[in-house]
């Protein structure tokens, strides 16, 4: 596809939780709330990008990297659902993941090492895909108390330093894969 200008448009494939979906921060459980879409971070990126690039964004609240949720369903098992969202939107420029949040909740009880490396299972396969050609790691924000950390053990994030740890040092495998220390993009 052309953009405005006569050159092919690129194709950004966001896939994410709630954060990327664009729920605000919440004070208690429950609230389902969405920001209005200039305001959430996928469109301050496109439009940073400019009209050549489109983002599209596959945000699921509670999305995780590879589990299965016995309480709010296995939909938002993160690993068995990209293959399918990749295909659908096939052919990509480039894979943004910005998952792990939902791993930090206390049923899932993982150390920051599994969370870096789901996140890679979920890279490696994107570009195992043949439907992209870049995957670039988000690390997902620092959670607090108020923010949504009512589902976070200890309810303060203490885990979510560990993860961005775990990509900086490169937790995710090697080949093709972008990392980032924090938002890259905002």
């Amino acid at each position: 596809m052309r953009a405005g200008g006569g050159r092919l448009m690129q194709h950004i494939l966001v896939y994410g939780d709630s954060n990327s979906f664009g729920t605000p921060p919440m004070a208690e459980r429950g609230l389902g709330a969405r920001m209005p879409a200039p305001q959430r971070w996928t469109s301050v990126m496109a439009a940073a990008l400019g009209k050549d690039w489109q983002v599209i964004v596959e945000g699921l609240p509670g999305r995780t990297t590879v589990h299965d949720d016995m309480v709010e369903g296995a939909h938002r098992n993160g690993l068995t659902v990209l293959p399918a969202v990749l295909y659908s939107h096939a052919p990509l420029d480039m894979v943004v993941i910005m998952l792990g949040t939902n791993d930090l909740k206390m049923r899932f009880n993982v150390p920051a090492i599994d969370i870096a490396l789901s996140i890679g299972r979920l890279a490696a396969l994107a570009l195992a895909s043949g439907v992209t050609r870049d995957v670039l790691i988000v690390c997902p924000a620092s959670v607090r108390n108020g923010l949504s950390g009512w589902h976070v053990r200890g309810g303060r994030g203490t885990r979510c330093r560990p993860v961005r740890a775990c990509h900086a040092r490169g937790g995710a495998p090697r080949g093709g894969i972008c990392r980032c220390g924090g938002a890259c993009f905002g």
